[in-house]
């Protein structure tokens, strides 16, 4: 069959399993070429490791230097008579495979990050077969309902402000079109539940179920991503339901890390820019921002994609000749390029110029847009993506 992008508002609907084994490889040509880590770690879990941070994080540490081991959990749906199946089950594919040629242990469990069996699968997985510990672990998941573990009762994430009702333009990648909405408040219970999936509480039950089960490395660093963003978008984002998340996980760090002091151990917060992720797409009102930031940053050569933020993040930040590169506040910015004032200063002059009309051509959409289609897969120099694609031999592939 030829298989062609189909897009539902901001949700892709089909992948090209071809297209994605082309970004990820474009991804491992980036890092091979890049400085290389330093005594970084050699055994790591990435806790939603199919596409975004997490998979860059995986590369950049399979083939940055390292050469780590990695774990990758995710929750991905195979081809079936339904459709060709998620981008990010043959990100999880192909990254094995590439890992496994040079030598190096790419495991992939896909399945339900939030539940209790799973995390076992993985606790084993580690004492039996990795090993025996891991010295990283990265938390990158991005969801929009998690199971109470208590109750299992499903919590829903809400992204909305707080307090008042916000009005703005967001992107209709469908019809590439911008569409004017309102957002209503949240509800105390909008927002405590926004909190509980998207906030910090998971990450603190996973490394609190791998530490009593013995399998952190001394000195085993845990890693989470955040955005804080400037003030322009705070009603949305930074005071919204989506801040209130983030606060509790920049928390959950300092919390983590108390626990982790009897092994060495230590939890960060990385904050990074604004990009084009399966998660930030869904944001109302933030992309015209993250288009006008586009436009901005390429043209100081400041912009970074997922990969060439993790690489920073890694050799500069993280496994830096100078430690661990933090604020006074302890989170690790890699959003320092983004917040400079000259760059914040001409996206907010686009922003003021930005109509339904002149949005293409003010912005960076383009950019944005094939961020967006690269993510499945699509709009990628040196794919046939008039070929047939042999659906049959994809259902016999398993990550």
């Amino acid at each position: 069959m030829i298989i062609e992008s189909k897009i539902d508002g901001v949700v892709a609907r089909t992948c090209h399993p071809f297209g994605c084994k082309k970004a990820l490889d474009d991804q491992i040509s980036y890092i091979k070429a890049a400085t290389p880590i330093v005594d970084g770690p050699k055994k790591v879990l990435i806790l939603g490791a199919s596409s975004g941070y997490g998979l860059a994080s995986r590369i950049a540490l399979a083939f940055g230097g390292s050469r780590a081991d990695t774990i990758g959990v995710s929750f991905e749906r195979p081809p079936s008579e339904k459709g060709v199946g998620t981008a990010g089950w043959y990100n999880n594919i192909f990254f094995r495979e590439a890992a496994e040629r040079e030598g190096m242990t790419a495991k992939n469990f896909v399945g339900d990050a939030f539940s209790p069996t799973l995390r076992q699968d993985v606790i084993r997985y580690i004492q039996e077969e990795f090993g025996g510990s891991v010295d990283m672990v990265i938390y990158s998941l991005a969801t929009g309902v998690r199971p109470d573990p208590e109750t299992g009762e499903k919590l829903r994430s809400v992204i909305k402000p707080i307090g008042k009702s916000v009005s703005g333009a967001t992107i209709n990648l469908e019809h590439d079109r911008l569409d004017e909405i309102t957002l209503s408040p949240a509800s105390e219970q909008e927002v405590a539940d926004t909190v509980r999936v998207m906030g910090g509480e998971d990450w603190q039950d996973w490394i609190g179920a791998l530490n009593s089960a013995g399998v952190l490395a001394k000195g085993c660093e845990t890693l989470a991503y955040s955005y804080v963003g400037p003030s322009f978008t705070y009603d949305i984002y930074h005071d919204g339901t989506l801040g209130r998340a983030k606060d509790h996980l920049h928390a959950s760090a300092e919390t983590l890390t108390r626990k982790l002091r009897p092994i060495g151990g230590h939890a960060h917060v990385a904050v990074c820019k604004a990009l084009v992720t399966k998660a930030s797409v869904f944001i109302p009102t933030f992309s015209p921002y993250i288009c006008a930031l586009f436009k901005v940053m390429k043209a100081k050569e400041l912009h970074e994609g997922c990969i060439e933020q993790m690489h920073r993040l890694l050799v500069e930040k993280l496994y830096s000749e100078a430690g661990v590169v933090t604020d006074e506040d302890h989170l690790i910015r890699l959003d320092d390029w983004e917040l400079r004032p000259d760059v914040q200063a001409e996206v907010a002059d686009i922003l003021d110029k930005v109509t339904s009309e002149n949005f293409k051509n003010l912005t960076d959409y383009a950019g944005f847009k094939h961020d967006f289609m690269a993510l499945n897969g699509f709009d990628l120099q040196g794919v046939d993506y008039t070929a047939d694609v042999d659906i049959t031999a994809l259902t016999a592939l398993r990550p």
